[in-house]
């Protein structure tokens, strides 16, 4: 796949050399040469803000103890930590700053990080029927909503909504989208099974659009790959990268950024695999049939997204800036599970970036996207 770094010559280098020499082939790509060693980001008084960060209110955890039983879920705190089940899925021991807004406070804090846009994660609220489903999403929006009203300068809110019933979640985003500190709508790649090009979820994008509000993915069961992808941690590791590059796809070829063209989709895990597949990807959409389904290459959507800064690699954060650009990527922890950043903040200042790139990384792009 061509790499299209700088000019898109690669003057004799290999992928290697290109990746590793990420200082000019990044910085060129995005259009900054000049500041390239510019001062680390904690001394440029930027405001960070995390736009991957999960939050269980302690409220929304009570539903799963107090329902009829019917589905089996269950929560417990324990001084491990604390674990919780449902039908889909099930995690723990997770700690407890998860809950506890105090903690968590005093980890963005030593973070140097100002702002978490607060979202759900697994189990989301897709598992159960109707009524409980609004249920739990209206008592994580809320439980969300309170965390910004008694901080509001330290949190936003990526509300949740009952997916299945989209009658039902556009009421509830009618609801939400008045609430304060609710700065965007927060979805799996797949809801329950189904993706995201499914007919089924067409009223709430078009009523997402026509409130202006971002959309942010999150990779949810089921994944990908079946029993392949079970030990190792691969439902993790492997299949949730996985998971959004998928939905990415069904988003591009079954036409929803056609059909919304206002609409704003953020991808975590910097887009999965989709940066390195858009060769093949515009391959297949000029020579089989089947795929020619969005009006333009699929690489035409690429800046379409944004996209969290998740790689674990210096190297290939630098090569996918210089695929979708500096202004599309933010900064993203994946608060506070352990395959995410402990320092984000860090990471971003080890990026060879000059200043008003990083700055863009850091919160610029997602205070322009947040509105905040």
């Amino acid at each position: 796949m061509k790499l299209g770094i700088g000019c898109g010559c690669h003057h004799g280098l290999s992928r290697r050399e290109i990746l590793q020499g990420g200082l000019a082939a990044a910085v060129t790509a995005v259009g900054g040469v000049g500041d390239a060693f510019a001062q680390p980001a904690a001394k440029t008084a930027m405001r960070a803000i995390d736009i991957h960060a999960h939050y269980y209110p302690q409220e929304y955890f009570d539903l799963f103890n107090t329902e009829d039983r019917r589905f089996n879920s269950e929560f417990r705190m324990t001084a491990e930590g604390f674990f919780f089940k449902t039908p889909s899925y099930s995690n723990g021991p997770l700690p407890t700053k998860f809950i506890d807004l105090k903690q968590r406070l005093a980890d963005m804090d030593a973070q140097g990080v100002t702002v978490h846009a607060l979202s759900l994660t697994g189990p989301m609220v897709y598992w159960p029927d109707g009524k409980l489903s609004l249920e739990l999403a209206r008592t994580w929006n809320d439980g969300a909503v309170a965390a910004h009203q008694a901080h509001p300068d330290r949190f936003v809110v990526l509300a949740t909504l009952p997916m299945l019933d989209p009658d039902v979640a556009v009421d509830e985003l009618n609801r939400v989208s008045k609430l304060p500190g609710v700065r965007g709508i927060y979805m799996g790649t797949n809801i329950d099974g189904r993706d995201l090009d499914d007919p089924l979820f067409e009223p709430i994008f078009t009523r997402i659009e026509a409130l202006d509000l971002p959309v942010f993915l999150h990779p949810l069961a089921p994944g990908v790959g079946g029993k392949r992808l079970q030990p190792y941690s691969f439902p993790n590791l492997v299949a949730f990268p996985m998971d959004t590059t998928i939905a990415a796809c069904h988003l591009i070829f079954g036409g929803v950024m056609d059909r919304h063209p206002n609409l704003q989709v953020t991808l975590p895990h910097a887009g999965g695999v989709l940066p390195n597949l858009i060769g093949r990807l515009d391959h297949g959409w000029k020579v089989i049939a089947a795929a020619k389904r969005s009006a333009q290459t699929p690489s035409a959507y690429l800046r379409r997204f944004t996209y969290d800064m998740i790689t674990h690699s210096k190297p290939l954060m630098e090569y996918i800036i210089s695929q979708v650009g500096v202004d599309r990527i933010m900064l993203g922890s994946d608060y506070c599970f352990e395959v995410g950043y402990d320092q984000p903040v860090q990471v971003v200042e080890e990026l060879r970036l000059n200043s008003e790139q990083r700055k863009m990384i850091l919160g610029g792009t997602a205070a322009k996207i947040l509105k905040i």
